[in-house]
């Protein structure tokens, strides 16, 4: 007689673990990439101004003064001067706004959505409306990163270093610096007066000299890209470069360009913000660039961003 064998059933541990894992992973990707979070800042700096010198704007118009001169291309009222022009250099179109400003504080951050946090993004545009810039850039794009100091009109939000990482400081009279992230706490700038502190890089221009070599770049980008940069010129005199890129009509900037460009203009200190496909540049309402949503060779898309630079009231 043959003894039948009795089929043994195994715990299915290794289909259930690899569905654990693979749920575990998915929410990783969510929670760092999806699900929107807000947070609290952490100080604020209560000698950071915002009252505006010069023509007082509280009964004027959005565009913060009735006797405002505007074309397409310029803006000018009693306190704020812009005057953009499209260029090209090195097979690149890149747009070039001049700003004058007659008091500091018209140069301005705004967050997505007014709030701080991870995954909280919209369109330089649409936050350009919200805040009726006249005109706007994409900034550093916190909200990607979990490291780099993170101050905005005066308010620190973000005060981990990210290591040997050169910030973008504007103090209250508007002039910019720039600083090593492992040679000084978030908290010290703040207390110093910081009223933006930005972390991108890298610096392009300091001290009139170009800061970058011929083969710096940012992570794994590609040597010619899109790019956003601002400098100063001069007390209150700024200086913004938004390049196009990674199409067939323009093919981009590499670093060491970005700061030739930047040098050229006058800028006695530059710096690299965030590039690709959130580089934009907004004025009076009008995307002025062709952003490419970093998709290759696809124009005119924009990219939703976690934050912006602007001018305006």
């Amino acid at each position: 007689m043959v003894k039948r064998q009795r089929k043994k059933h195994g715990f299915p541990f290794f289909s259930i673990y690899s569905l654990l894992i693979t749920g575990f992973t998915g929410f990783v990707l969510l929670d760092t990439f999806v699900l929107p979070k807000s947070y609290q800042a952490i100080a604020s700096n209560e000698t950071a101004s915002t009252e505006k010198t010069g023509t007082d704007t509280s009964s004027t118009s959005t565009s913060g003064s009735s006797e405002a001169v505007v074309t397409d291309t310029s803006y000018s009222d009693d306190n704020i001067q812009i005057q953009i022009t499209t260029e090209e250099s090195s097979g690149t179109t890149y747009y070039v706004a001049d700003i004058q400003v007659s008091d500091p504080s018209y140069l301005q951050t705004a967050l997505a959505n007014d709030t701080y946090g991870r995954n909280i993004k919209e369109t330089v545009s649409d936050m350009a409306s919200d805040k009726s810039a006249i005109l706007a850039i994409n900034g550093d794009y916190y909200g990607f990163r979990d490291t780099g100091y993170v101050i905005r009109n005066g308010v620190l939000y973000r005060d981990t270093a990210e290591a040997d990482t050169d910030a973008l400081v504007v103090d209250s009279d508007g002039n910019f610096s720039v600083v090593n992230q492992s040679d000084v706490t978030a908290e010290a700038l703040l207390e110093d007066g910081a009223t933006q502190v930005l972390s991108f890089g890298p610096t392009l221009v300091e001290d009139g000299e170009i800061a970058v070599s011929t083969n710096d770049e940012v992570g794994q980008s590609m040597s010619s890209n899109p790019r956003t940069a601002i400098g100063q010129i001069s007390e209150n005199h700024y200086i913004i470069v938004v390049s196009d890129g990674r199409t067939d009509e323009s093919e981009g900037f590499s670093l060491y360009q970005l700061a030739q460009v930047m040098q050229a203009k006058g800028a006695t200190i530059a710096y690299n913000l965030d590039g690709g496909g959130s580089s934009t540049m907004v004025f009076n309402g009008t995307v002025i660039n062709n952003p490419v949503a970093g998709a290759q060779g696809s124009s005119g898309s924009e990219r939703s961003v976690s934050d912006m630079i602007y001018i305006g009231y």
